[in-house]
């Protein structure tokens, strides 16, 4: 990624986590530790590596999105506000009773949105049915999967693995959302994953661990998960639950937390806007 293109990408997060923090904020409460912490990554997909734009909703080769740890959709709607899905005034709107923007994702109520999410274990065996659909159909488009930690305690998403392991998937790509954290606890003192590059490799996937706040280490892995001819890709986000707002930041209450619209002012302000 040339330098200019970074110092793009990277203002480009910051105000897609600055409209997160203020939805959520506006609204009083919300997924807000879960949301920000996929602001990078979301931001090299959508910014950068997929084709996604609102024109592209019924062509054939666009990419698909599947947030499958559905809580984190308000991070996706500031992305497809901003990107001309729908207005941007929507976002205050964000779980109010009548919303097209609910507080998981909805591919109904919402325009942009490719799965409905929150039953948490179903978005990678969506992904998988997708990609096998693609090559039945002879359609070039990736389909790119965000898993949770906690969301991994589901053998549904084991299942899922196996699968696309042996149909050799390569046009899926996935990513875990390694915050260690879950609505309950740590990960692993609900129930521990790690070491969870060894499990995904065992299952037969292409692995890739990175810091998942680096854009520049999110595009590399993306880039040699589209090289990958065999085996489907998971890479692996080091993230900060909470990341970006002060109040929020590496606390397991984060999952789902009430704060006023001061403190979200507070933090926007911190973040330098």
């Amino acid at each position: 990624m040339e330098h200019n293109e970074l110092e793009i990408l990277t203002k480009k997060a910051n105000e897609i986590r600055i409209k997160t923090i203020d939805a959520i904020g506006y609204f009083g409460q919300g997924h807000i530790g879960g949301s920000v912490s996929i602001v990078e990554v979301l931001t090299v997909l959508c910014y950068r590596h997929m084709r996604f734009r609102p024109s592209d909703r019924e062509e054939r080769d666009r990419d698909y999105l599947i947030i499958s740890k559905g809580h984190a959709g308000p991070t996706l709607y500031s992305i497809l506000a901003d990107k001309g899905f729908f207005d941007e005034s929507w976002l205050h709107t964000l779980n109010k009773g009548g919303t097209k923007l609910p507080s998981h994702c909805d591919r109904v109520k919402t325009p942009g949105v490719d799965m409905s999410t929150g039953a948490l274990g179903q978005g990678l065996s969506v992904g998988v049915g997708m990609a096998l659909g693609n090559r039945l159909d002879k359609i070039d488009r990736t389909v790119y999967v965000i898993v949770g930690d906690g969301e991994c305690n589901e053998g549904q998403v084991w299942e899922a693995a196996m699968s696309a392991a042996h149909f050799k998937l390569t046009r899926l790509i996935a990513f875990t959302d390694y915050n260690k954290m879950q609505i309950d606890g740590y990960v692993n003192q609900v129930m521990n994953i790690e070491d969870v590059t060894s499990k995904w490799l065992s299952f037969g996937w292409y692995v890739q661990r990175i810091d998942g706040h680096n854009l520049s280490e999110i595009d590399r892995a993306i880039l040699n998960a589209k090289h990958e001819k065999e085996r489907p890709s998971m890479i692996v986000l080091d993230t900060v639950k909470g990341k970006g707002a002060f109040f929020a930041e590496g606390k397991v209450n984060s999952h789902y937390m009430t704060f006023d619209y001061q403190k979200a002012k507070e933090a926007i302000e911190r973040l330098g806007h």
